[in-house]
């Protein structure tokens, strides 16, 4: 079953507004009445509409005021101005607002209807149909807290890191392996020649020729595992850079 369409009518005439009522409601319209301007402000806040029709002058608020408002909140929404002695400069500022057209007075029933019927079908106000349902339907996911976005980010960040940090595993645990046998042999070495040799100055010679022998196979580590080593800073980096970025 299809919805009704809402009409708001917004005049301080009793004799308008019935008529609009009679004649809309007839035609399938939901018809809303206001009877001043700050009767339309307070039912627009609470209430969405398909077509709303203003008098032009009210006491208070007026029409024109109604009609900027109704379009600076819900400019898709059609505004029609009842006129039965507007002014050149009126009319001009309505339109600046964006009205969809005048209605001059005395009205007849098929005007009212008529206005009713050509504004929702004009293409302007077609496409105005569809923005409002892309925009109600893009509600929730606008509504969605803005932590949900930094979550995500956060969570790829962190699977990048986790990444990166498996690869460099094997690199770094191969690191360990390479190298233990050097430092290892270096230490007894040390520890030996300290054992062996009391006298100060050849502890020191034994000492310096341990370092000596040692050095060539640090080096020689070295040599093997810097393309480990290197790769596994490259990932490192790679790893933090993307995290910054997230």
């Amino acid at each position: 079953m299809t919805a009704l369409r809402k009409v708001l009518v917004v005049d301080d005439d009793p004799v308008v507004r019935k008529s609009f009522d009679r004649v809309l409601s007839g035609k399938g319209y939901a018809v809303i009445t206001a009877a001043s301007g700050e009767e339309a402000l307070r039912k627009l806040e609470n209430e969405k509409y398909d077509i709303v029709y203003s008098d032009i002058r009210m006491p208070g608020v007026s029409g024109l005021e109604v009609a900027e408002t109704v379009k600076a909140r819900r400019p898709w929404t059609p505004v029609v101005i009842i006129t039965g002695y507007g002014t050149d400069a009126a009319e001009a500022r309505a339109k600046a607002a964006g009205v969809a057209r005048f209605l001059h007075k005395p009205l007849s029933p098929e005007m009212i209807e008529g206005s009713a019927r050509d504004v929702l079908a004009s293409p302007v106000a077609a496409v105005a149909v569809a923005v409002a349902a892309a925009r109600t339907e893009a509600t929730p996911a606008e509504a969605a807290p803005a932590e949900a976005g930094s979550a995500e980010a956060g969570s790829v960040a962190i699977a990048i890191k986790n990444i990166a940090l498996f690869f460099a595993a094997p690199f770094i645990g191969l690191a360990y392996i390479v190298m233990l046998p050097f430092y290892g042999l270096g230490v007894l070495a040390y520890l030996a020649a300290g054992i062996a040799t009391r006298n100060k100055t050849v502890r020191t010679v034994a000492r310096h020729s341990t370092m000596a022998a040692v050095a060539p196979m640090l080096g020689l580590a070295g040599i093997v595992l810097f393309p480990f080593i290197g790769l596994a800073l490259l990932l490192w980096t790679a790893g933090k850079a993307v995290t910054a970025k997230a």
